[in-house]
């Protein structure tokens, strides 16, 4: 005998605004504000996630824009949501694309980063990648949108807020109002009114003096030991600072675990025991040309270690999740047995793109990156082969990436762990033809680069999918959209990277891969790929940090992944998420003293959470203003603008810059707490 339950008919969904409904939705203006929004966030993502190894999801501040110029518009409901898609996608587009396109630089597989060795072939792979990211989510879509087992939490808040559009539009001046902040001291600090950054030398034993007896008492087996090692106080970054205050003092707190373990036990260790070897690679005893190799032994021995550390780790991420990929590849090759008679009767509000016409264009997707790999490897056979495994991976990991959207939001989504993964399968592959060096490496990189770039759109798409099932959007006109703006997006995500590549060389730095833009993702992936097919990695390094991270599996670490990126990334980047991180907390403190409820303590956490993406906009903005005027013959290295200091100072400039930061990001959103008696919010969810 059944039970009540089950013979209750399922409840039919209503979205907000009713299918019969007619209302402006696909509009120039909603999709040209969408397009702005995607160049600009993407941008700024480009830099954040070049820099801190981290992007952040731009769902929420792409719906509080488009909200407030909708209403200055008198648009509509539906536009916003086509601005908010259009304009949220830039940043997955940019995650891709920084996770992978450094790579090929940093591998030697193309020659420079100049837009005649680099331009064509990073936007034809990203643009090829997010197609058929788009294509590919199209296909499975439906299952997953309308699943009640996925609680899309990101497209959950992101539709409150555009339902509750007058919180919304006032929220926005916590944007606007920071963004400037965050880039006027991003600038000031360019400009040497204060230090953003300063090195403590610490001795690490005595250089000729100090030894380590191998053997008892009296033995004559003595190892010489000493050297001087370095630690870093926290960058003064409004962009760091941020991403600390929206990941909160926990995941902030494991990934500065990781440096703390790089520079705090790793680095020191081997300073001490490789000290007088060290000794003949410094030209004078200074603290200075030590902190040099202090660096050297952090990027060549120890980020060796952290590689192995990311493999497990992203492998735990997938075994963790595996009953919920399992049952989301499931239920995506059911929704492609539906008959043409089923899809007749949708309602407007659940008509997609025609089938036929998706696989039409993945049929010619699949022939141009045939043609892309042919020229990019130099290969035949070889290539076509990547690109079949390119198709039949591509399309799994991304309706793998749709459905931990569905659980976890984009914000946490493991594209890179996805990556790894494609990038081994395609590593293997070619070892097995006996492809090996630059042609191998290349073909290998352009399978990760458009799977990457593919799962990341399509888990972000599935959440715009989701956000209009709720409000009642067209979905054909969301997807029509989300084409239109990442091909926008490919055709201009280079511009920033090279931007920031060749400025900072001009600056005086090395670019991908240094100090200024560490690209942690990306060094990652050439490593792996000049390692498998290259037969150019430590392996014996690479495999004590397979050994570290299977340990801290052992140890229950909640992320061994975001572990080993924290030993991949420079002290003082950590350093400073983790400081954003305290603030958040002190602020949480803040508003548990003064008695807030929840409702309150929502709006305060949205505030916080503006405040924190606005400053981090800003520097992002400017630091590719900055990174512009390097190409100026007056500001590019040696002939840097003039300073406002010659010699900045960390521990007075900058500190009262850091007290000022952590007043505004603990009090600021504070204030808006507002009436106990008002209903709560939807959370900010990032």
């Amino acid at each position: 005998m059944s039970s009540p339950a089950t013979d209750l008919p399922a409840k039919k969904h209503t979205p907000y605004v009713p299918e019969n409904m007619e209302m402006k939705e696909f509009t120039l203006r909603a999709v040209l504000l969408g397009l702005l929004l995607t160049v600009v966030l993407g941008a700024a993502n480009a830099y954040l996630g070049l820099r801190a190894g981290i992007t952040i999801a731009a769902t929420y501040p792409a719906a509080v824009i488009a909200m407030a110029a909708m209403r200055a518009w008198k648009g509509s409901l539906l536009e916003e949501n086509i601005a908010r898609t259009a304009g949220s996608i830039g940043e997955s587009v940019a995650a891709g694309a920084i996770f992978t396109i450094p790579a090929f630089l940093l591998s030697r597989a193309w020659p420079s980063f100049r837009p005649r060795d680099a331009y064509w072939k990073s936007t034809a792979l990203i643009m090829v990648g997010s197609i058929l990211g788009v294509l590919f989510i199209s296909l499975v879509r439906r299952g997953m949108v309308e699943d009640p087992e996925l609680p899309f939490p990101e497209s959950l808040a992101a539709s409150e807020i555009h339902k509750a559009g007058q919180r919304g539009a006032q929220a926005a001046k916590y944007l606007f109002w920071n963004i400037g902040l965050g880039g006027v001291i991003y600038i000031l600090g360019k400009f040497g009114l204060f230090a953003a950054d300063t090195d403590l030398s610490v001795g690490v034993g005595s250089l000729g003096h100090s030894q380590v007896r191998l053997g008892t008492a009296g033995s004559t087996q003595v190892l010489p030991t000493g050297g001087i090692s370095v630690f870093a106080a926290p960058s003064v970054s409004p962009a760091y600072l941020g991403v600390g205050y929206i990941i909160g003092v926990r995941l902030a707190s494991i990934q500065f675990a990781g440096s703390v373990l790089a520079w705090g036990l790793l680095v020191p260790l081997l300073i001490f025991f490789l000290g007088p070897q060290l000794k003949a690679y410094i030209p004078a005893d200074t603290a200075g040309d030590w902190a040099n190799m202090a660096d050297a032994v952090w990027r060549y021995i120890v980020r060796p270690i952290a590689v192995g550390g990311m493999l497990v780790g992203a492998a735990f991420t997938l075994f963790k999740m595996r009953a919920s990929l399992t049952a989301g590849i499931g239920k995506a090759f059911a929704d492609l047995r539906q008959t043409a008679d089923q899809q007749a009767k949708l309602a407007r509000t659940e008509r997609y793109m025609s089938s036929k016409i998706v696989f039409s264009l993945i049929g010619i997707m699949f022939i141009l990156m045939c043609a892309l790999y042919v020229k990019i490897s130099g290969l035949f056979w070889p290539a076509i082969l990547a690109a079949v495994v390119m198709i039949l991976v591509g399309f799994f990991f991304a309706t793998v990436s749709g459905n931990l959207v569905g659980f976890i939001g984009s914000s946490n989504n493991p594209i890179s762990g996805l990556t790894l993964s494609t990038l081994l399968i395609a590593a293997l592959l070619m070892v097995a033809l006996g492809v090996s060096g630059t042609s191998g490496v290349a073909a290998v990189l352009g399978v990760a680069a458009v799977v990457c770039v593919s799962s990341a759109v399509a888990g972000e798409l599935l959440q715009d999918f989701k956000v209009g099932y709720i409000l009642g959007g067209t979905p054909s006109k969301i997807q029509t959209a989300e084409l239109i703006a990442v091909i926008v997006a490919s055709l201009v995500m280079y511009w920033p990277l090279m931007l920031l590549h060749e400025g900072s060389i001009k600056a005086g730095g090395v670019g991908f891969g240094g100090a200024e833009l560490p690209a942690p993702q990306a060094g990652l992936m050439a490593t792996l790929a000049m390692g498998i097919v290259g037969h150019d990695m430590a392996w014996p390094l690479v495999v004590v940090g397979i050994l570290f991270g299977i340990a801290m599996i052992m140890m229950q670490v909640k992320s061994p992944m975001l572990v080993a990126v924290g030993m991949y990334l420079p002290f003082a980047t950590t350093f400073a998420i983790f400081v954003g991180g305290v603030f958040r907390t002190l602020g949480d403190w803040l508003a548990a003293r003064r008695g807030y409820n929840s409702a309150q303590k929502a709006r305060v956490e949205n505030a916080g959470v503006l405040v924190a993406s606005g400053l981090i906009a800003g520097e992002a903005l400017l630091g590719l203003v900055w990174a512009g005027l390097q190409f100026v013959p007056s500001w590019g290295a040696p002939n840097h603008p003039p300073q406002i200091f010659s010699k900045p100072s960390y521990l007075v400039g900058g500190m009262i810059v850091l007290a000022g930061l952590a007043a505004l990001m603990i009090f600021l959103p504070v204030t808006a707490a507002g009436d106990p008696n008002e209903p709560a919010p939807p959370t900010a969810i990032m």
